[in-house]
């Protein structure tokens, strides 16, 4: 069965369905034409998913604002476009992202092209698919994994954020979530493309 590497995650989605209606974790990022009511907006998403088919596909699980959610970049294209590689570390941390509406979001990546840094783009993506700006903090220095890990984790100490979910490509989350952990980080949890079914990309990720 699909499903997320998280230390926390739900028993089954009904339960975090309810919690997520509760709270309006689902914002209109998933529906950028609808109603910026966070409540309808979560039926409405809820109900597409329910569309496709009993049990219903699992989501990450929720964190609060002390729970960092950190993106690592990925080497962008000469002109300073994103791969599809990157493109899909932000789907999955925007569905992270909109299961998690208190926690800060940490953009990390160096490494510019045409004068833009990774965590320059990929915070441009998420503001530009619904997530507030002022939930993104921009990490433009490191050049590699560890210096993501050592960077985030200082800005982690910032933001008063005590652990953190990790977001990156499956084949890069083993080293990643050593790094982190070497930077004295307490990763609860990990989200990475791969495991994200299919359609809760379709409904909740973006594909531009």
């Amino acid at each position: 069965m699909l499903g997320f590497r998280t230390a926390l995650r739900p028993k089954g989605f009904r339960f975090f369905a309810a919690a997520a209606l509760a709270v309006g974790a689902l914002t209109a990022a998933a529906f950028p034409t609808a109603a910026a009511d966070p409540l309808t907006d979560a039926a409405g998403v809820i109900e597409q998913l329910r569309a496709v088919g009993d049990p219903l596909p699992p989501l990450p699980a929720p964190h609060g604002p002390s729970t960092a959610i950190v993106v690592l970049g990925y080497g962008l294209l000469p002109d300073g476009g994103m791969r599809p590689e990157l493109v899909a570390r932000l789907q999955a941390a925007l569905v992270q992202a909109m299961v998690s509406p208190a926690s800060p979001i940490i953009v990390t990546g160096g490494n510019p092209r045409g004068g833009t840094t990774e965590a320059d783009a990929m915070a441009g993506w998420l503001v530009g698919h619904g997530i507030a700006p002022e939930r993104i903090h921009i990490e433009s220095r490191a050049s590699d994994t560890v210096e993501n890990a050592v960077n985030s984790a200082e800005m982690m100490h910032t933001l008063g954020a005590g652990d953190a979910v990790v977001v990156t490509s499956a084949d890069h989350m083993p080293r990643a979530v050593a790094d982190f952990v070497d930077a004295g980080v307490a990763v609860v949890g990990t989200v990475s493309p791969q495991d994200l079914p299919p359609v809760v990309l379709e409904v909740f990720g973006p594909q531009q």
